[in-house]
């Protein structure tokens, strides 16, 4: 009796990842976010495995020159804590552009991540620049051009 047995595809882990490079200047920042969220998880792939570190490296460069749309500047809050009693720090989006510019698209690109195990090795993947300089060139960054406007 012959029975055709159909077979699941299960992923193996990529062991070539690529570098893609995004210049983050004028870009929203959600949208960005989005963009590079799912390179990180490996969803522009066809071999795209949910529980799998399948995505690539990406660099931000010129995250001081994002933008917010609204008045996100001012509205939305960013907060910090020491883990003491009354360590709670609360800072505006103009005022984490202005200290550290990097920390906006990190923690963007974070909360698009599912919370687990496989998103804080996925995010290390992610590395983000102030300004146009950044020590990657090694790599041959590919440029990433969006889907967005």
């Amino acid at each position: 009796m012959n029975i055709l047995k159909q077979r699941t595809f299960v992923a193996k882990p990529d062991k070539s990842k690529k570098w893609y490079c995004v210049d983050a200047s004028n870009q929203v920042l959600g949208r960005l976010s989005t963009e590079i969220a799912n390179i990180l998880r490996g969803k522009n792939k066809p071999s795209f495995t949910p529980h799998l570190d399948c995505g690539d490296f990406v660099v931000v460069t010129n995250a001081k020159k994002i933008r917010l749309t609204g008045k996100k500047w001012t509205d939305k809050t960013y907060y910090q804590h020491s883990g003491h009693v009354g360590g709670l720090k609360a800072q505006s989006a103009r005022d984490v552009l202005n200290k550290h510019p990097e920390r906006l698209i990190m923690e963007s690109v974070k909360g698009m991540l599912p919370p687990g195990k496989l998103s804080r090795q996925v995010i290390k993947k992610l590395r983000v620049y102030a300004d146009d300089k950044h020590a990657h060139d090694a790599q041959k960054l590919t440029p990433l051009t969006l889907r967005i406007q």
